[in-house]
């Protein structure tokens, strides 16, 4: 399953809904595709899509997916790489009306640069080939490190050490 998430902000997300749908139409993509497309106008006629999904829901569909394309929202796509996978990013841009700026794009510019942990399309017709292509994309990518664990390991130590 390939889960698609365009956020809350109120402007629509038209162009990426519209190119998921076309490549799912043209059965470029085979996976069943569930969107969340928020305030978008376009209503996909390929895909499952609902407007909004719960946190739970949100992080569950993000857990069984294959592959999740979010927009440039810091808390999407942070959200999917906590769950340990690389996600496709499509930042929303200024010049098609999806953001009141391009702070988006410039973010995703940086996480790109410094990180190394998602895989950021900026024309929308590159979505094809990382969709396509995913497995060989994320051979290059950083993971982020869930250091949760770890934590309550060394956490408990203390705490055990604290009653010896």
């Amino acid at each position: 399953m390939i889960f698609i998430t365009v956020g809350t902000h109120e402007q629509p997300f038209n162009r990426l809904l519209k190119e998921i749908d076309e490549l799912k139409k043209n059965n470029i993509i085979h996976d069943q595709v569930i969107v969340q497309s928020g305030y978008s106008s376009y209503i996909p006629k390929y895909c499952m899509a609902k407007r909004f999904f719960s946190l739970t829901k949100m992080a569950d569909l993000i857990d069984k997916a294959r592959i999740v394309v979010t927009h440039g929202g810091p808390a999407s796509f942070i959200q999917v790489l906590q769950a340990g996978k690389i996600p496709i990013v499509v930042p929303r841009q200024e010049k098609y009306h999806e953001h009141i700026n391009d702070h988006q794009v410039d973010f995703v510019k940086l996480i790109e640069k410094d990180k190394n942990n998602i895989i950021p399309i900026y024309n929308i017709k590159d979505l094809k080939n990382a969709i396509v292509d995913y497995d060989k994309y994320i051979l290059n990518k950083n993971s982020i490190v869930n250091n949760n664990v770890q934590f309550n390991k060394r956490f408990a130590t203390i705490v055990n050490e604290l009653f010896e």
